[in-house]
């Protein structure tokens, strides 16, 4: 995702080595200040954290999916520095199939991966079949459909479920739905992120809305992501999510600007 960028005192060098160029200039103190670094270098925060984590990525179903995603996160956390009180992302990309590993997890701070690939369940209502691509989204209470855009997690709970007639129980991470008209009835849909039986390492399964982890990986990952992460849900199949959702449109505005 590296790209050169012409003329100027940075040509030919790669991200990597002017940001540590920069770091050790930032370091020797004055006259040099991060605004400075960041408009010498004219990159925005979502073109460093591209750049910084598109190398952990093995598939999206659209190559500006993370572009669009880190714009996104990055406007919400300057609108509402007090409610992203955690550094984690949270980004599945429901333009791929349930059996494509589509979710990761990243720490936004460190520009790290802290996990993914791995498979996440969609809902029953967003696909006709099992194992295809969801194609169908929805904010209406009872349309088992995955809803996309950008949420804020919230508490963790013991979630109880039904699988194959057995019940089990599971961590669960409650969402709030910062989308507005896209997904603002995550709370009263009861939409939580949530491990499952029925997901596995080679097949997500459908769920009844709730992006659905496998069980071990719930347990280690929504805990941390709770309180204050972000949740992003992406498809290019939504071509009315692409132009609407408030927070791409606050994202591609900044980068405009």
């Amino acid at each position: 995702m590296s790209t050169t960028r012409p003329g100027g005192p940075w040509a030919g060098a790669s991200r990597r080595a002017v940001r540590l160029v920069l770091s050790a200039l930032l370091l020797a103190g004055p006259p040099w200040t991060a605004a400075d670094a960041s408009g010498s270098m004219g990159e925005s925060d979502a073109e460093i954290a591209v750049d910084a984590l598109a190398g952990h990525v093995r598939r999206l179903s659209h190559p500006e999916a993370l572009r669009m995603t880190f714009e996104a996160y990055y406007a919400y956390r300057a609108a509402h520095p007090d409610r992203v009180r955690e550094p984690y992302l949270f980004f599945v990309d429901f333009g791929l199939d349930n059996r494509t590993p589509r979710g990761y997890v990243f720490d936004m701070e460190a520009l790290t991966l802290v996990d993914g690939p791995f498979t996440v369940a969609h809902g029953l209502g967003s696909s006709r079949g099992r194992n295809t691509v969801p194609t169908m989204f929805s904010n209406r209470p009872g349309s088992e459909a995955t809803s996309l855009g950008l949420y804020v997690a919230e508490e963790t709970y013991t979630f109880r479920g039904r699988s194959g007639g057995r019940a089990y129980e599971s961590v669960g991470l409650r969402l709030r739905g910062e989308s507005g008209a896209f997904n603002d009835a995550a709370r009263r849909r009861g939409i939580v992120a949530h491990g499952a039986p029925y997901v596995t390492r080679g097949d997500a399964g459908r769920s009844e809305g709730c992006p659905a982890l496998e069980p071990q990986r719930a347990r280690r990952l929504l805990p941390m992501i709770a309180n204050g992460g972000v949740v992003f849900h992406f498809s290019p199949r939504d071509t009315r999510w692409l132009r609407e959702d408030p927070w791409i449109r606050a994202g591609s505005a900044v980068a405009a600007s």
